[in-house]
């Protein structure tokens, strides 16, 4: 039975303000980018601070080692796993988070060092991973330190699962999971994922929902070498041309897909889906973000439907072969990238086989001289969870205790594989809990974690929802446990 004083929990929070924002610093310092082999030390040192922090907080801690990467001689950043508390009288939560981090570097336009902490003038920490996902990460270890200065018992039992490969495709994790399903996870009652965003900037919201994605490389091969334009443009099928002509089949300039039957067995919005979102208190320009007038849609609804519908993008032609620079050489072969957000029903064998089909039929219809290849390189299903679940009503409970406002539910239109992995793995309702904002700039220049000053810090008053949904979680397994 939960003893928690929420009043008193939240003044001790704020009063540990400063000493949460230099344990988010020693994390930020760690350039724990998982995709750069040359960083991979980084990754082990991350993960060791991580461990060592939760260890100084009585967390039982479990370094689990996932092997070597495929295809590579690196090793693979271990696992950290970590349990609080085992009273059989409180439900248990395991919570996942990601250690690693995006490639970042000064030269990429930063105004800081994005692996220095950085207060800015207008109240926001900047810096790569405090808001994906090492913000969200060490707040949990934050809001145990503050139940333990204020005297009070954590209200459930804490399952910790940090990986350090997230932004890398979370290598190693599904086996992981599936190997301790029955051991160090067995009795976890609810999951909560803490590595997603607001919908909008000043209105709370949870996801119910994630789009799948496939990720595509298409190769067109000519010659052998790069060729001379001046001798031979004219004379020779250039792989630019058939790449340009075979991708401008995918999709149109309006974002609809190109590909015969691909939304076949897409779930159509309906009015009381498309009212729901028109009801909800997020704005267009909350939306719109930096886009600069270039969104697609004129109203709020309509942007949250397309995060409902499957969409593609084109992410980059690349010359395997030839540098960067000015050049007029003809490439001797191409990669290009682009990637399908999958929705219910789609399934991603369906797609793929639809994708193949379509890139041959056009590539053959070119009758080029060139070769051509096509892989999927990457797939995950789409995620729909059922929010009416007690551990979605303790989620939704927090927020509106915290922010003083009742959430939006929201379907995402990015992806988290991991999400469905521990849905199909474990059996057990999923709680998407965000705790950044879209202006946060995960991924992108300048990374930070809003702060509000006084109680409205996004990153310290995360700690105040953790808590609080831990007290409503004790309080909604008691009343569950009534109704059995």
């Amino acid at each position: 039975m939960s003893t928690m004083n929420r009043e008193k929990f939240y003044s001790t929070v704020d009063h540990l303000e400063d000493r949460f924002i230099d344990r988010l610093r020693r994390a930020v310092e760690i350039p724990s980018v998982s995709a750069d082999g040359w960083r991979r030390s980084d990754v082990f040192k991350a993960c060791e601070l991580i461990a060592n922090e939760m260890q100084s907080l009585g967390i039982d801690v479990k370094v689990k080692s996932l092997g070597k990467e495929p295809g590579t001689d690196l090793e693979l950043p271990q696992l950290v796993l970590g349990r609080y508390g085992q009273d059989l009288a409180k439900p248990t939560v395991l919570v996942y988070c990601h250690y690693d981090v995006q490639p970042a570097a000064i030269e990429d336009g930063w105004k800081h060092d994005p692996f220095q902490l950085t207060v800015e003038q207008d109240g926001r920490l900047c810096g790569r991973g405090t808001s994906d996902d090492k913000g969200p990460l060490v707040a949990w270890l934050n809001m145990i330190e503050a139940f333990q200065k204020c005297g009070s018992e954590v209200p459930a039992n804490l399952i910790f699962c940090f990986e350090g490969m997230e932004e890398s495709g979370s290598v190693g994790l599904r086996a992981a999971l599936e190997e301790e399903a029955s051991e160090f996870f067995a009795d976890a009652d609810v999951v909560c994922i803490t590595d997603s965003i607001w919908a909008g900037n000043t209105q709370p919201s949870i996801s119910r929902g994630l789009r799948g994605v496939l990720f595509y490389i298409l190769t067109i091969t000519g010659a052998k070498q790069d060729a001379h334009s001046g001798i031979f443009g004219g004379r020779i099928s250039e792989p630019m041309t058939d790449m340009v002509k075979v991708m401008s089949t995918l999709v149109d300039s309006n974002g609809k897909l190109l590909i015969p039957g691909i939304y076949d067995n897409v779930v159509p919005v309906t009015d009381a889906e498309r009212e729901l979102y028109q009801n909800m208190k997020i704005s267009k320009e909350d939306l719109d973000g930096g886009l600069e007038g270039r969104s697609l849609h004129q109203d709020v609804a309509s942007n949250l439907v397309s995060r409902r519908m499957p969409a593609l993008s084109i992410h980059r032609i690349e010359s395997t072969t030839a540098g960067e620079g000015a050049t007029t050489s003809i490439p001797a072969g191409l990669r290009g990238k682009f990637s399908i957000r999958t929705v219910p029903n789609m399934k991603a064998a369906d797609v793929d086989s639809l994708v193949h089909e379509h890139i041959t039929a056009e590539f053959k219809r070119l009758e080029s001289k060139n070769s051509m290849n096509l892989v999927c390189v990457h797939q995950s299903d789409w995620f729909y969870e059922d929010v009416n679940h007690w551990n979605h009503r303790a989620g939704v409970n927090a927020i509106e205790t915290v922010w003083k406002t009742k959430p939006d539910f929201i379907c995402e239109g990015g992806s988290i594989p991991i999400a469905l992995h521990f849905k199909e793995i474990l059996k057990k309702n999923v709680l998407l809990l965000p705790v950044g904002k879209p202006t946060d700039g995960a991924h992108s220049i300048n990374e930070v974690v809003p702060l509000e000053k006084l109680d409205k810090l996004n990153y310290v008053n995360s700690a105040k929802v953790y808590g609080t949904y831990l007290d409503e979680l004790c309080r909604m397994q008691r009343a569950v446990h009534r109704i059995d």
